[in-house]
């Protein structure tokens, strides 16, 4: 099957660059309403992750003018956003991005828009690094046959998700704490480790970004013809690592 879903993920490219060092002006530090111990954290700082590919290394699949600037503006504005929501709200100081995504609450809506954006994209950027394996195998491709039937049953569903998603958000194939895994879908950049914001969590290792800006320029309102082209991307070697980050005791 050359293609199945996904776009996976793996916990050390999110986290920050390095910890903000100063000590006043708009750091959780200062804040009165605090949320917790990480209220007296300075926040960390988040960078922009280098594609690790060129923007042309994805065509005619997905072009090169979509990827710099999805990349280059769109995961940009998120990182940007972020630093700049993480220093006006109190509650995250010193947290990782992981950390960030599984904690913030629904209220928050600076630090959960720009951070489940930056992590989203993080991980999407790198289900489709190019030059790994065209299908699953070993235990991944055991646990999707357990959780689905078959790998077609798996894409099928996979599939029905993405297209399904009304207005922007992302599908999602995601390990439950058993190693089984589950499909399902999230608004705008809602991400499945929200565990204060979504109703059935679980950690993504694979998912694809069905905003407009991610397929526009070359596939207008066609978002399954995307799809489709978007599944013969999958580095499912890179799955496979998200799949045994997620499932390690």
């Amino acid at each position: 099957m050359s293609g199945i879903v996904g776009a996976g993920i793996v916990v050390s490219p999110f986290l920050a660059c390095d910890e903000a060092s100063k000590s006043g002006g708009s750091d959780a530090s200062d804040k009165t309403d605090n949320k917790d111990d990480g209220a007296d954290k300075a926040p960390m700082t988040f960078e922009l992750p280098a594609l690790g590919y060129g923007y042309t290394a994805l065509a005619p699949a997905i072009d090169a003018e979509t990827m710099e600037i999805h990349h280059s503006k769109h995961h940009a504005g998120y990182v940007r956003k972020l630093n700049n929501a993480l220093k006006e709200t109190s509650g995250y100081g010193g947290m990782s991005l992981d950390e960030i995504v599984m904690n913030v609450n629904e209220g928050d809506t600076g630090v959960r828009n720009n951070g489940g954006g930056h992590w989203n994209h993080s991980m999407f950027w790198d289900v489709m690094k190019p030059g790994g394996a065209s299908e699953p195998s070993g235990k991944l491709k055991e646990a999707m046959m357990g959780a689905f039937g078959s790998l077609k049953d798996c894409e099928e569903q996979f599939y029905s998700a993405a297209k399904g998603v009304f207005g922007s958000g992302w599908a999602w194939i995601c390990a439950n704490d058993d190693g089984s895994l589950f499909i399902t879908s999230t608004e705008n950049q809602d991400n499945p480790m929200m565990k204060n914001v979504v109703e059935k969590t679980g950690r993504p290792i694979l998912g694809i970004d069905v905003w407009e800006h991610a397929y526009y320029l070359n596939y207008q309102n066609e978002r399954g013809e995307y799809i489709k082209s978007w599944m013969d991307l999958i580095n499912w070697d890179v799955v496979a690592a998200n799949y045994d980050a997620a499932t390690m005791s």
